[in-house]
């Protein structure tokens, strides 16, 4: 059997990390490894899950999602 997608899911909306997270339970070939509220959190956990996918809100507080997807490439490129 294939390994699972594994996704890191960032927004500082708990609301949208909540109905992405159940939209992902239902996929069989998916599995949410991490949710972040900021964009220091979701650097953080890149680094310590190195997801296969991660989704990133833009507008968040603490360091944006523009910011923070640079930061990971740099390190992870």
């Amino acid at each position: 059997m294939p390994s699972k997608i594994r996704i890191l899911c960032v927004d500082d909306h708990p609301l949208v990390r909540k109905g992405i997270a159940r939209i992902l339970e239902n996929e069989s070939d998916m599995e949410l490894v991490a949710e972040a509220g900021d964009g220091r959190a979701a650097v953080d956990l890149y680094r310590q899950l190195q997801p296969d996918v991660t989704l990133m809100d833009l507008r968040m507080p603490e360091l944006d999602g523009i910011d923070a997807t640079r930061q990971i490439r740099q390190e992870y490129p």
